[in-house]
């Protein structure tokens, strides 16, 4: 879907991009880190959980003028789970 509104809505001016977050801290996951935090860090390669200033981040440089020419992306944030 990301990669077909991009097409379709580029001639608009119009970029869409997605972000695939892994693990992070809030209260739909309080649950499962109060059960599984160990667990779920090592799978992580850097070895620890997503804090909300690692997703604003992201949201940030997509909508500032650095991530104006990116399209279509599919962006994970998830500390390298994606990759493993």
């Amino acid at each position: 879907m990301t990669r077909d509104l991009a097409v379709k809505l580029s001639g608009r001016n119009i970029t869409i991009n997605a972000v695939a977050p892994g693990p992070f801290e809030s209260r739909m996951t309080e649950w499962m880190f109060e059960n599984f935090q160990d667990s779920l860090e090592k799978q992580c390669p850097l070895q620890l959980i997503g804090s909300p200033a690692d997703m604003a981040g992201v949201a940030i440089y997509l909508a500032s003028r650095a991530g104006a020419y990116v399209n279509g992306a599919v962006i994970p944030v998830d500390g390298g789970i994606s990759i493993t």
